[in-house]
């Protein structure tokens, strides 16, 4: 695991957590490394699953791409627990690492996509639309295990409920979603939102472009590749962000960063696809000054001032 040594005496220590699978980061979030060394920060790279790290020696671990936590779910949020300053807090990790958050903000009014929850055991019986419908685990990330059908493709069907078979055998619970087809066109908006000093603060906007094509075929890597492009905002957009962070329990004041996926609906408003409060990619690299805010985020998180 790369460690960035530095003479740390006086100088506030951060962790950048990672997975095995990525010792040195994303590229992308390797474009913080430089401005918190600008702001006389102490930077290590380290593996969320190494026994050997001693997390309290931090004054803040960063949860960046621990990408591999999906299959270890249970294991990663005790972890997550364990550590004393961890950003965003091990409660918030629990809650958002299961996609029934969405329920919970479904019923707090935000607009998100109609879900159907298929527990280990159960038998899915097809709607009787025939559109497309998205399969995908309620733990997940990077689009693993995860797939589009077209209902009115017989074996479309069959794929579906291999594919629910598949989740259900190995314990797992899915979640099956009207496929938003606005993204093949619009694509997905992805609003990301950085600590400010009265809560999270929006930072900037990108566009990823449609990723699920059709039945799950496995994903090599961690993640599937995404095409992202930066984007302007819109008015409603951002009304919609800001009612699902007011909606995160415990209040949205503790998250040092957010992201929240958006997709036009059918009637063409804004609908909440993910929010995204544990591990999500940040785009930083989309954004003029975006690293150097989070860095100013994660330096008034250690009490250093902006």
């Amino acid at each position: 695991m790369t460690e960035h040594h530095q003479s740390t005496r006086g100088r506030p220590r951060v962790a950048l957590v990672t997975c095995a699978r990525l010792p040195d980061l994303d590229p992308d979030d390797r474009l913080l490394l430089d401005p918190l060394a600008r702001r006389g920060v102490a930077v290590d790279v380290l593996d969320w699953a190494d026994p050997g790290v001693d997390w309290p020696a931090y004054d803040l671990a960063v949860l960046r791409s621990p990408w591999d936590y999906a299959l270890r779910r249970d294991e990663f949020v005790a972890w997550a627990a364990r550590v004393p300053a961890l950003a965003n807090p091990g409660d918030v990790v629990r809650w958002n690492t299961d996609k029934r958050y969405l329920a919970e903000l479904s019923a707090a009014g935000v607009p998100t996509v109609p879900t159907s929850w298929i527990a280990p055991g159960e038998t899915w019986r097809p709607p009787a639309e025939r559109g497309e419908y998205v399969v995908k685990p309620a733990v997940s990330a990077g689009s693993q295990d995860t797939g589009r059908y077209d209902l009115a493709d017989p074996g479309h069907r069959a794929l579906a409920a291999a594919h629910l078979r598949r989740l259900s055998d190995a314990g797992r619970l899915a979640m099956v979603q009207p496929y938003l087809d606005a993204v093949d066109t619009a694509g997905e908006t992805a609003l990301l939102f950085l600590a400010g000093p009265h809560g999270p603060t929006f930072s900037h906007a990108v566009r990823k472009g449609p990723m699920l094509t059709g039945p799950d075929l496995g994903v090599e890597g961690l993640f599937r590749p995404e095409e992202i492009t930066a984007r302007t905002a819109t008015a409603e957009q951002l009304t919609v962000a800001e009612k699902a962070l007011a909606a995160v329990p415990g209040g949205p004041g503790r998250l040092l960063y957010a992201r929240v996926d958006l997709i036009p609906g059918p009637d063409g408003t804004p609908v909440l696809v993910e929010l995204e409060l544990t591990e999500p990619s940040l785009f930083l690299g989309h954004a003029d000054g975006a690293a150097d805010r989070l860095a100013d985020a994660i330096l008034a998180r250690l009490g250093g001032g902006v």
